[in-house]
């Protein structure tokens, strides 16, 4: 939608139309002036806090009273569009900010202004005090999984964008949470489930290391079924324990009855030693193999995972020793 205009405001004189392609100018003949329907430029604002909740705004006044939206308003003449929308923040809701970054640019139609250019952009609370101004209604921060329907619908589709670039940085942090509460689902868990896929592979791998290892003699003069076999029965130990299927009693258990019976069949506690540190850089070798490490939260993920590996196996070296010893 253009605006149209009668005379032209540099000389004064009537404006003709003239067609540019498929388009219509208005063009004064006096002075040769050619005006341009552009649409208005609107900044906005997505605020969010550290409890994920998106600061809106209710309009106070037309086009959509008594609906929700972020901040925003129409960029001034010599205003950039990121100060428009860091000014609109603070006259709407009482709050400074910084842009952290640019979120969307789309177009849209109002029978109110005509046709308008909607610039969103994520912004970073700097300071102030929280109070509905200007023609805001009410100001309310909503939790970013329960946001009610926006007034614009550039809008949503911002706040969607926010929403997917924060996603993977909020599940490192809840899987961090439940980390150290323990005995929940973690991030982790899907190469939990492909070391328990493969533990064939993992165990014929670490079989081979073991029994050609200088510091681990005895496991060569072993049959390889038997010294496979305790490495499979090794891996599900790990496998189940992270996943939660058995406590930690129960693993204590296993690896100190595993230390009494290698000190009975002749091994030596450094090599008993040296063979289940060997297995852990198998299974760390084998998933830096398969993790592909392209973003964060792949990277997060094979950290939370190497966490979780030391964990299991420095409970299992302590307690393979001490059943060594009480042999």
């Amino acid at each position: 939608m253009t605006a149209e205009h009668r005379y032209c405001p540099h000389c004064g004189a009537g404006l003709a139309g003239r067609s540019e392609g498929e388009l219509q100018r208005q063009v004064c003949d006096a002075c040769g002036s050619v005006f341009y329907g552009n649409p208005l430029p609107v900044a906005a604002s997505v605020l969010l806090n550290d409890a994920r909740e998106v600061l809106l705004v209710k309009r106070g006044s037309a086009p959509h009273k008594g609906e929700w939206c972020l901040p925003t308003g129409f960029a001034e003449s010599e205003e950039s569009i990121e100060a428009a929308a860091l000014r609109e923040l603070e006259e709407e809701t009482g709050l400074t900010g910084r842009v952290a970054r640019l979120l969307s640019a789309g177009s849209a139609t109002s029978p109110y202004y005509g046709d308008l250019l909607f610039v969103c952009f994520e912004v970073e609370r700097a300071g102030g005090e929280e109070r509905a101004g200007d023609d805001a209604e009410e100001i309310a921060w909503f939790p970013v999984d329960r946001v009610p329907r926006l007034a614009f619908a550039p809008h949503e589709e911002a706040l969607a964008r926010c929403f997917d670039q924060h996603r993977d940085e909020w599940a490192i942090q809840d899987s961090f949470a439940r980390m150290e509460r323990g005995g929940e689902a973690l991030i982790s868990d899907a190469l939990v489930r492909l070391v328990e896929e493969h533990a064939e592979e993992i165990s014929r791998r670490w079989l081979e290391v073991v029994r050609t290892t200088p510091t681990t003699p005895t496991y060569a003069a072993l049959p390889s079924g038997i010294v496979q076999e305790k490495a499979l029965a090794a891996l599900s130990r790990f496998c189940s324990w992270l996943s939660g299927e058995e406590h930690g009693e129960e693993v204590a258990e296993y690896y100190r009855t595993l230390g009494r019976q290698r000190r009975e069949q002749g091994f030596t506690l450094p090599e008993v030693l040296s063979a289940l540190t060997l297995l852990r850089r198998e299974i760390w070798m084998f998933i830096g193999e398969r993790a592909a490490l392209v973003d964060l939260l792949e990277v997060y993920r094979a950290m939370e995972l190497s966490r979780r590996v030391v964990l299991f196996f420095d409970k299992a070296l302590y307690h393979m020793a001490r059943g060594f010893n009480e042999g």
